[in-house]
């Protein structure tokens, strides 16, 4: 939503809006001029709204959406939008239920650090421009294409990129098989000629039709693209990107986790197949400094003060178990010596009953968890369903429940108190909610003690 406001904005259009709490993003879309309310009041819409956008993530019963709908202003959804906005440009549109953010915001650095161009709509803050959306005179536009509410079927690739279709919005979709038909139909939604890159081994893989179609892969030689002689540096990679009439040498990756080596493989095929030169992808992946909560090092590794090996301490937007798989088992590989605590906010009460289970067995791979309670985001509460749920399947014995408060006493009379100085730890912050919040105070006493 905060790109399209972007988008508006820069052609000089008055944009406001609202969100149900202040965030950084709020606060910086304020100083960039778009005005932001936080309470739910039809008196101080502007009445002179000629264009009401809104995202599903609203409740239906909003007060001010449903004024806005009775009162005969031109009300679309952000997808509509975006679909009327990239109606006549080239696109590269980036699906997926993991890892779509980051690839994403990797193609659109390629071609901007390159000098191909291009327009991004983002789904999160590119570190490198501060931004998640940005315009070029190339007609190319980079999206991000949000599987929510089949949003993702309003556009028109023509290259769409798969990057997986595990089971997600099953308040939306009804069954993981349902979803899983939805990627088929954002694949048919390719141009004639069009590219299709999606990830080597997806379930519906060979559902998957195109005129031009690569697959890619971490290591699998069986996938068109894949990663080789990966390499361990301080928590960065240096690997080989393998390609079918091309190979990319020692390219440098400053990201965390393994997975982040196959987004990166995802992006170079994309950039490659636009023509980009081996060279300028190359040093455009190593400049790539990544995305705001995305596996992003709050505090980063390699830091010493006195003779204590400071804890590396990693944010994360990750709210389904896989991407939390991912994210811890990407940390403690990166780490191997360092124990491992995660703080984690989980997402939705539907998501954390459907997936309550696979969010206990992710969770295990931590040494010491902190549970906070659901985020509900656009959800009313649902009887039985809380953070608990995912506690009881733990098998992990070191695991609780804190609320916000909690979890900062926590923090400075206990967590702080065992740290271990010798090798250091790795702390992680996790969720979709609002545990954003956090990372600045946790950061202050984690800093304070070393």
């Amino acid at each position: 939503m905060s790109a399209i406001a972007r988008y508006f904005h820069s052609k000089g259009m008055s944009v406001s809006g609202y969100d149900k709490t202040e965030t950084a993003l709020t606060k910086e879309l304020e100083q960039n001029g778009i005005a932001v309310h936080y309470d739910e009041n039809v008196e101080i819409i502007p009445k002179e709204a000629g264009l009401v956008i809104y995202t599903p993530a609203i409740p239906k019963e909003h007060k001010e959406l449903l004024y806005l709908k009775q009162h005969g202003y031109w009300v679309m959804k952000r997808s509509d939008v975006l679909q009327l906005i990239t109606k006549s440009s080239f696109n590269i549109c980036i699906a997926g239920t993991h890892g779509k953010t980051t690839i994403t915001t990797m193609i659109a650095h390629l071609l901007r650090h390159s000098g191909y161009g291009c327009n991004a709509f983002l789904g999160g803050i590119s570190v490198n421009y501060g931004t998640n959306f940005w315009t070029s005179e190339r007609n190319v536009c980079v999206i991000e294409a949000d599987e929510y509410d089949r949003s993702f079927l309003k556009l028109s690739p023509d290259i769409a990129i798969i990057t997986a279709m595990d089971a997600d919005h099953l308040d939306i979709y009804g069954t993981a098989e349902s979803m899983e038909q939805a990627f088929v139909e954002f694949s048919n939604q390719l141009k004639p000629g069009g590219l299709l890159v999606s990830k080597f081994g997806l379930k519906k893989g060979s559902a998957l039709k195109a005129a031009k179609h690569l697959t890619y892969s971490l290591q699998n030689e069986s996938a068109d693209v894949y990663a080789a002689n990966i390499r361990l540096m301080n928590g960065s990679y240096e690997f080989d990107v393998m390609m079918k009439g091309n190979i990319l040498e020692n390219i440098v990756l400053h990201m965390g986790g393994m997975h982040n080596i196959e987004n990166a493989v995802a992006s170079i095929a994309v950039a490659d197949s636009l023509g980009i030169e081996s060279e300028k992808i190359t040093a455009g992946v190593e400049s790539f400094k990544g995305v705001k909560r995305r596996f992003e090092y709050v505090i980063p590794p390699g830091i010493e003060k006195r003779t204590i090996v400071e804890p590396v301490f990693i944010d994360d937007y990750a709210h389904h178990p896989e991407e939390l798989k991912a994210l811890i088992s990407g940390a403690k590989s990166l780490f191997r010596q360092r124990k491992c605590t995660v703080i984690f906010q989980p997402h939705l009460f539907t998501r954390t009953r459907d997936l309550a289970e696979g969010f206990a067995r992710s969770l295990d791979l931590a040494d010491e968890v902190i549970l906070l309670p659901i985020y509900p985001a656009r959800e009313e509460p649902v009887p039985g369903v809380t953070s608990k749920l995912i506690l009881d399947k733990m098998e992990n014995t070191r695991a609780r429940i804190l609320s916000k408060d909690e979890l900062l006493r926590w923090m400075k009379e206990e967590y702080v108190k065992n740290i271990d100085k010798e090798f250091g730890e790795v702390l992680i912050t996790a969720g979709a909610g609002d545990i954003d919040a956090l990372v600045e105070p946790i950061k202050e006493i984690v800093e304070k003690v070393t």
